[in-house]
């Protein structure tokens, strides 16, 4: 679960690590107040979780309350990458000396944590690893182990700290123990921003925390719910397992092998899936019923498919699950069903017998694939 930047910061400064004064707004009154008591001189960050805000203009230095007021509600009318922005940070604008990079991550293949830091930051790392590769430093880290010494002091050697290294030392081992304690796949700091009195401060933030040790942090409920876009919170709270993607058809299957095959035949078939969704081994009525429910409250949806095979799975619920739906909720594009397997035959009965202008069966899904790709074109 990637955090959002002032997410990431908060959990930083519980740690200890230092960050500048900041104020989370979603108006324009509110970044002309903020900015106000921040000085004046503030940088406006768009919050929405993905990368390239400043390429797109989400990330604006401005030099008094007024500018910020407009600059603010030029970021929040912006979508990023797709995303719309619904909050701005506003935070102090430092004058900084030097620029560090620091990331911590897991290298699976080395069953390890990566340290990487580099003099020069501020800049896309990927860039700068094809370019300058020399300057790029990588550590590997046995998860039980410290931060060794012998680590730190070639980071020292390599940048050339001086007077600064004992502030980077510190700022390095509180950022591994946050890393660590924060149960996080990644935390990235970029940069790591230093005055030319030698205070040190996180100046931009990344934090993707690992769902699976949700278990231990009660305090994430907060990021758990605001992560999720509307429909994959909607499936959600029905129980569902569902992924929310950009295409027009809605893919309901029973086991993800199943759905994944789907959302091939559909790019196969000159389509592009909405979604993933898959209802599990033993999908009952009322489960496939939340299922069509939650696709068909996604405006991009043009067209349904449902592709089940009945192994525990039995097709005559499915098809009674499918009717339920179609009497409960109203319905904006067409479905198209094919089923296999267990009781096939009883639910395509039932679905024959049950008339609807929105419901189409096929007898195989490539055949199903290229009917809902051609639907979805057409409606």
């Amino acid at each position: 679960m990637d955090l959002l930047e002032h997410e990431a910061k908060a959990y930083l400064a519980n740690y200890g690590l230092p960050i500048l004064p900041s104020r989370l707004i979603t108006s324009s009154e509110q970044a002309f107040q903020a900015a106000n008591d921040l000085g004046g001189f503030v940088v406006l960050k768009a919050q929405v979780r993905t990368g390239g805000r400043a390429k797109a203009g989400g990330i604006r230095l401005v030099h008094s309350a007024s500018e910020a007021a407009r600059v603010a509600q030029d970021i929040l009318d912006m979508q990023i990458k797709g995303l719309k922005v619904e909050s701005v940070l506003v935070e102090h604008a430092q004058d900084l000396d030097s620029e560090f990079y620091l990331s911590f991550s897991i290298d699976r293949r080395k069953k390890s944590y990566l340290l990487i830091f580099s003099k020069r930051g501020g800049v896309d790392i990927e860039d700068l690893a094809k370019k300058h590769p020399e300057l790029i430093l990588q550590y590997n880290i046995a998860p039980l182990d410290k931060l060794a010494n012998s680590v730190l002091d070639d980071i020292s050697q390599n940048c050339n700290l001086g007077s600064n290294e004992v502030a980077v030392r510190d700022f390095l081992q509180t950022s591994y123990d946050c890393f660590k304690k924060l149960d996080a796949e990644l935390l990235e700091i970029n940069p790591i921003g230093l005055t030319v009195e030698g205070k040190i401060f996180a100046i931009d933030a990344k934090v993707t925390l690992d769902l699976n040790a949700s278990f231990r942090h009660k305090e994430w409920t907060n990021q758990l719910s605001s992560s999720l876009d509307p429909r994959e919170r909607q499936a959600k709270q029905k129980g569902l397992n569902y992924v929310g993607l950009s295409g027009s058809v809605g893919i309901i299957g029973n086991g993800a092998g199943l759905v994944m095959a789907t959302l091939d035949l559909i790019e196969q078939a000159g389509g592009s899936p909405a979604n993933f969704l898959d209802v599990g081994g033993g999908a009952e009525a009322e489960l496939l019923a939340n299922a069509i429910e939650v696709i068909n409250s996604d405006p991009k949806v043009s067209c349904i498919l449902i592709n089940i095979f009945g192994g525990i799975t039995r097709c005559d619920l499915v098809a009674k699950g499918i009717i339920a739906a179609l009497e409960r909720v109203a319905l904006q594009c067409p479905i198209v069903v094919r089923l296999d397997g267990t009781n096939a035959k009883e639910g395509k009965e039932l679905l024959a017998n049950y008339s609807s202008k929105y419901l189409i069966s096929c007898q195989d899904m490539i055949e199903a694939a290229t009917k809902a790709v051609e639907l979805a074109g057409d409606f």
